[in-house]
C-alpha cells in the first residue's frame, strides 16, 4: 500500500469519528426552556396551549445547564388555575394540576407574551456568566426562572460558585436578572464574598 492510501484511509477515519462524536454531541444537548413549550403543548387541553405563566428549573447538576424544567400553564379547569409539565433532559415526567394554593392561582395577568421572548436559556445563561465581577470565580451551577415582572418577561439566574478552600463544595452567591425580550441585566444581587 503506498504511503498517501494509508494517510488518506487514517484521514477518512479521523472525519468519520469527528463527524460521529459531534453528531453524539449534538443529539445530547439539554433542550432550552422555551422549547419545552411546544412540547409540553401536548400534555394539556386546547384551552392551556402557549398559555405559560413560568418556567423554572431545577438547581443544574454536574454542568451549568439545569435539566429538570418545570412549564407552569394557565388552565382554567384545575382547581387552582395552574397546570405543571415537569421535563428531565428533554422527556415529560409529570403532569401536575393540584399545586399548593400558597403557590398562588393562575391569572390571565401573568401570562408570558410567548412573542417577547427572545433570549432562551441558553442565552441567559450565557449572559448572567459573563458578569465581569464573576471572572474571577469557578462558576459551578444554576437555576432559572422566567416570569412575567410586570412590565415584561425577565429571566432570573441563580448562580453557585466554588468555594476558595474548599474547591468541590459550592456557595450560592446570588443572582442576576435579564430582559427575557433583549438580554438586558436589569439587576445584579451578586454576593461573591460568600465563597471566602
Amino acid at each position: 500500500m503506498k504511503m498517501y492510501e494509508v494517510g488518506l484511509k487514517h484521514w477518512c477515519r479521523g472525519v468519520l469519528c469527528f463527524s460521529l462524536l459531534s453528531a453524539w454531541a449534538a443529539g445530547g444537548a439539554e433542550p432550552t426552556a422555551l422549547s419545552l413549550i411546544k412540547e409540553g403543548n401536548r400534555y394539556l387541553g386546547e384551552q392551556s396551549k402557549d398559555k405559560v405563566l413560568e418556567i423554572r428549573s431545577d438547581k443544574s447538576v454536574a454542568g451549568m445547564t439545569p435539566n429538570i424544567w418545570y412549564v407552569v400553564y394557565y388552565d382554567p379547569d384545575a382547581p387552582f388555575k395552574k397546570a405543571e409539565v415537569k421535563f428531565g433532559a428533554g422527556k415529560q415526567m409529570a403532569v401536575k394540576r393540584e399545586m399548593h394554593p400558597f403557590g398562588g392561582s393562575g391569572s390571565l395577568e401573568k401570562l408570558l407574551d410567548i412573542k417577547k421572548l427572545q433570549v432562551d436559556s441558553d442565552r441567559a445563561i450565557t449572559v448572567a456568566t459573563a458578569e465581569p465581577l464573576l471572572s474571577k470565580l469557578t462558576l459551578k451551577a444554576t437555576q432559572l426562572k422566567l416570569e412575567n415582572s410586570g412590565a415584561a418577561p425577565v429571566w432570573k439566574v441563580r448562580l453557585w460558585a466554588a468555594k476558595l478552600n474548599k474547591p468541590d463544595a459550592m456557595a450560592d452567591i446570588g443572582e442576576i436578572v435579564l430582559s427575557a425580550e433583549n438580554g438586558e441585566v436589569i439587576k445584579r444581587d451578586l454576593h461573591i464574598n460568600k465563597v471566602d
